[in-house]
């Protein structure tokens, strides 16, 4: 099964470094919404420290969406997908494995620009590392629920804009904790930790019930 899981994952971000200007579509998005909000707002340091949080959630949010809908279609349309379905490997694990790979694709990028985003905003050493750490836990999170409704939507028409409205509502509490993470960090006599304890929580139901529930969507697509 481990081997299973290795080789969708590495077919996954082969295929998909095959097609860098779908990746770094994600990446240049983020940057280009988070770098324009300030002149919007204009460039006084303490109203862009405490917008900063925020905007870098919604920025990250709205860039791992923008990838979901290829998750699954390009299988779906080559009839890769039934294949899997046919291997007698649990369809939850290879389904994981495509999530893996789409959050290492469009997540994890996101980490490590974070420090950089931060200097823009003027947030502290201490703010930037927890936004670090929330972007980290949190975006496998945003990626597990997309995958969701990514399966429940393969091969509709108008399939994207059906996918934003069923996931943003599962969105909202990790936008809200992940934010308020690095909003928190910023008093110090504030705890981040009861944050990152949602947070993770909400990362082990993910892991243990959106592959399940994709699976079981995805079999209801394809039939």
């Amino acid at each position: 099964m481990l081997k299973v899981f290795g080789c969708i994952l590495g077919r996954d971000i082969t295929l998909a470094l095959r097609r860098r200007t779908d990746v770094l579509t994600t990446l240049f998005f983020f940057i280009i919404v988070v770098s324009l909000f300030p002149l919007g707002v204009g460039s006084e340091r303490e109203m862009l420290r405490e917008l900063g949080p925020g905007v870098v959630w919604v920025a990250a949010l709205l860039a791992s969406m923008l990838a979901l809908e290829r998750l699954f279609a390009a299988d779906f349309d080559d009839g890769t997908l039934e294949q899997m379905m046919l291997t007698g490997q649990p369809l939850a694990l290879l389904v994981l494995a495509k999530i893996v790979a789409h959050w290492l694709l469009t997540g994890l990028p996101l980490v490590f620009i974070a420090p950089l985003v931060g200097m823009q905003y003027h947030l502290s050493d201490g703010a930037i590392w927890i936004m670090m750490a929330s972007l980290a836990v949190g975006t496998p999170i945003l990626s597990l629920l997309g995958a969701i409704g990514a399966a429940l939507t393969l091969g509709l028409r108008g399939g994207g804009i059906l996918l934003s409205l069923l996931i943003l509502p599962l969105y909202i509490p990790v936008l809200v904790y992940g934010s308020g993470a690095v909003a928190v960090s910023m008093i110090e006599i504030a705890d981040t930790q009861p944050y990152f304890y949602l947070l993770g929580a909400f990362l082990l139901l993910a892991l243990l019930f959106a592959p399940l529930a994709s699976a079981a969507a995805l079999r209801i697509s394809v039939e």
